[in-house]
């Protein structure tokens, strides 16, 4: 493959550019995880709902190893989340470390809850995620077209892109392909998996702006399925897009030809599908005219990403 598939993500409407600032802090990003399941109160694990601020989830693992004397391994975890935020997400570890609890003292961690269950966490128990973000300089003139774009998200949902989180600020595609290809090797696993992981999601964004570019010029507000596509659980109703890989179903027809074109065929790690297209849920907003800041407060699916609404509302993408 010769040529880098474009990543900028395209959303459905076309307003023009709104301006507002938006910045990733403890402040202004709040995320809360909603799990898929009721805790049982009983078990051999210890499930923990932390609220933490200026830390990864990798921090929050190297931090509850270190203190609990437990390999990272160990500790269960249902999604990662944003260092540059306040987030509350539940992790498991072994009930036999509960005596460690009182030792867990970081400026930044605070444990809300403690529970049990018969099961540790494993990525992907949540139900979705609680959002509270606030952006600034947003100016009064400019209310009447957010409140537009936010009534169309509303209605018909957005494009489910992966964030620029994903990539990293520093991410090199072509490293992550010479190491699918195997001509560079990468002694750090999880370095390698976030690489790899990075190199499919590039050719799911691809995919899904030429979806959306496809849509519009249609004058649809969403996308529309194609003979061949493949559907979340066969509903024909939510189309998925491709993340290249083995074991995995691929599109056929004529949405397959467009799918070929956003696919690599070499990658040899496990290969997903992903919903393209997401519904947003309890969606509010609060203005603040004085200060100049509008409060936006939402739900999202797993792994979908906030990012990606703030930017369709500003119609612009913030970082590559």
């Amino acid at each position: 493959m010769e040529n880098i598939p474009d990543i900028k993500r395209v959303f459905i409407q076309n307003h023009k550019k709104i301006d507002f600032t938006f910045t990733q802090n403890k402040y202004d990003f709040i995320v809360e995880e909603i799990p898929n399941r009721v805790f049982s109160g009983s078990g051999n694990y210890l499930i923990l709902k932390i609220k933490k601020e200026w830390l990864s989830t990798w921090d929050l693992l190297a931090e509850i190893s270190e203190t609990f004397g437990i390999d990272e391994h160990k500790i269960g975890y249902a999604g990662l989340k944003d260092k540059n935020a306040t987030t509350t997400q539940y992790i498991s570890i072994p009930l036999i470390k509960e005596k460690f609890l009182k030792e867990l003292n970081h400026k930044n961690i605070e444990i809300l809850e403690v529970t049990k269950d018969k099961m540790g966490l494993s990525i992907g128990d949540l139900a979705s995620n609680r959002f509270i973000i606030t952006l600034k300089d947003v100016k009064k003139e400019s209310l009447s077209e957010i409140y537009s774009v936010l009534a169309k998200i509303q209605k018909h949902g957005l494009p489910n892109y992966f964030g620029y989180q994903r990539f990293g600020q520093d991410y090199n595609f072509e490293k992550a392909r010479d190491v699918i290809y195997g001509e560079e090797i990468v002694k750090n696993k999880k370095l390698e998996h976030l690489l790899i992981s990075a190199y499919q999601s590039y050719f799911f964004n691809a995919w899904l702006s030429k979806r959306v570019e496809r849509a519009k010029k249609e004058g649809l507000n969403k996308l529309q399925p194609m003979n061949g596509d493949v559907f979340l659980n066969n509903d024909k109703v939510t189309i998925t897009g491709l993340l290249p890989g083995r074991k995995v179903l691929r599109a056929t027809k004529e949405a397959g030809e467009i799918e070929k074109m956003f696919d690599d065929p070499f990658v040899h790690a496990k290969g997903f599908r992903r919903e393209a297209w997401i519904k947003v849920d309890d969606l509010k907003n609060k203005y603040d005219e004085k200060e100049e800041k509008l409060t936006l407060s939402f739900t999202l699916p797993k792994g979908s990403y906030a990012t990606v609404l703030i930017e369709n509302i500003a119609n612009m993408n913030f970082k590559s």
